[in-house]
């Protein structure tokens, strides 16, 4: 990164560090007690040790770090929450993630070396259904926080994403949202899918044309997704399906 580039990625992780800070600070008892609620019917008791996580992840990125891609995905997990981790993507979703780009080296892209890895919300539930519950079960505080966290991290993202882009000479990072089922009309998203939008509204960088979508990594959908689509279109390669499919979700998700 460009010293004025690491500047800008400093002041994003100070920020949202504080902000999972405060949050914690201020609700994490309360949004346990929901979440052990909500993951009684489907999913086998865990440990649960935190209940808004920051991801510890980007701390280890240094100006000499070459940031590719910022990837965005849906909420801290059962893996992601431990203390003894606190990042992002750690999972079964993550090998995957990380096994992509390590099979396709002309992406240029190490997945826990070149690309920041953040969420819609930081608020961990096992299962990101199960935030529908915290918020239809928790009062009008917890109510405000599933709203304004996903508002949060759209703007801050956006913010960080336009910032790169202003001193990048090739058009990086791009920006991946992997999970797009809760963007959907009455997904739990939607706050998040809204304001995301509108931090591009004014498209004077063309920023908005550095957005992709896609399927989510978990259960292999991501690259099944990309998969048929190659088949279905062969005479483009890899980076040219990647952008054609992305921009395809794009569209059904936001609109044109």
């Amino acid at each position: 990164m460009t010293k004025h580039q690491f500047e800008t990625f400093c002041d994003f992780r100070t920020q949202f560090k504080s902000y999972c800070h405060t949050l914690n600070k201020n609700f994490s008892e309360v949004l346990q007690g929901l979440v052990r609620e909500a993951q009684k019917n489907d999913t086998p008791s865990y440990p649960l040790e935190t209940a808004v996580v920051y991801n510890t992840a980007l701390d280890d990125i240094k100006e000499e770090s070459n940031i590719n891609l910022i990837v965005i995905g849906d909420n801290p997990g059962k893996n992601e929450q431990l203390a003894k981790s606190n990042k992002y993507l750690v999972g079964q979703s993550g090998k995957i993630a990380a096994g992509f780009f390590s099979k396709h080296a002309d992406l240029r892209t190490d997945f826990r070396k070149n690309v920041i890895i953040l969420n819609k919300t930081p608020v961990h539930t096992a299962k990101t259904k199960h935030l529908s519950f915290v918020e239809k079960n928790g009062d009008g505080s917890i109510k405000s926080l599933i709203t304004d966290s996903q508002i949060f991290m759209a703007k801050k993202t956006a913010e960080l994403h336009h910032a790169l882009l202003a001193d990048a000479a090739d058009g990086r990072p791009e920006l991946w949202l992997v999970g797009y089922g809760e963007l959907k009309n009455r997904g739990v998203f939607l706050r998040y899918r809204d304001a995301l939008k509108s931090s591009y509204a004014d498209g004077t960088d063309n920023a908005w044309e550095r957005v992709f979508v896609f399927q989510h990594f978990s259960m292999n959908r991501f690259s099944i997704d990309l998969n048929e689509f190659c088949t279905a279109h062969e005479t483009l390669g890899l980076v040219d399906a990647l952008h054609a499919l992305g921009k395809q979700h794009r569209a059904e998700i936001f609109g044109a």
